[in-house]
């Protein structure tokens, strides 16, 4: 029985849905066909009718998830340091830290996408640098804006990190990372920097 091209396309983003949040909460290799096919409510066969293969969905997982952080912190960046400021209070909270189905692949992700194919380490190298901008358009750019987003970014992946890996063995510690790394990062942002030093 063949389906009309609107449900196609329900069931594509339903897979890719699903897919992106067992991804962040799991990883890529933690996670496999049939629990993505089952939790978008479909069949395994149904997958293999949209995506080649668990890496091309993989791919589209990835990129979704990075098109949702890319236009949140796109959003925020467009209201200067202050939008800046109230992405970073959401990124760097206790809710974000425990919420990894729902918050940013990279964070999720960072240290597994090494691993795994060149298109999924190219979709990661593109939405980084679209973080990078996001943030350089939100600091107002300098002489040296580009290399202070880019330290920005990566901060706040690896400040998730050292969290999510202390929340369980000391959650004080975990909790005094993310306070620490809003003060620091959010200084970074509201500083003007005067140019690379010379």
């Amino acid at each position: 029985m063949r389906i009309s091209k609107e449900k196609a396309a329900e069931n594509r983003d339903a897979l890719i849905q699903a897919a992106s949040r067992l991804i962040r909460e799991r990883g890529i290799d933690g996670v496999g066909v049939a629990e993505i096919s089952k939790a978008a409510g479909l069949t395994h066969g149904a997958l293999y009718a949209h995506f080649r293969s668990k890496e091309e969905l993989a791919l589209a997982a990835l990129a979704h998830g990075l098109e949702e952080t890319c236009a949140a912190l796109g959003a925020a960046g467009a209201d200067g340091v202050a939008g800046l400021g109230s992405f970073l209070d959401g990124f760097l909270s206790p809710s974000t830290r425990d919420d990894y189905a729902g918050s940013c692949p990279i964070a999720a992700s960072a240290s597994e996408i090494g691993r795994q194919e060149r298109a999924i380490s190219a979709c990661f190298s593109e939405k980084y640098l679209e973080m990078v901008r996001a943030i350089e358009r939100g600091m107002g750019t300098d002489g040296n804006s580009q290399a202070r987003a880019m330290i920005i970014v990566a901060a706040l992946v690896g400040v998730q990190a050292v969290a999510r890996g202390a929340a369980k063995g000391d959650p004080a510690l975990s909790e005094e990372v993310l306070r620490a790394a809003r003060q620091v990062i959010g200084q970074a942002i509201a500083t003007p920097s005067h140019g690379a030093p010379q």
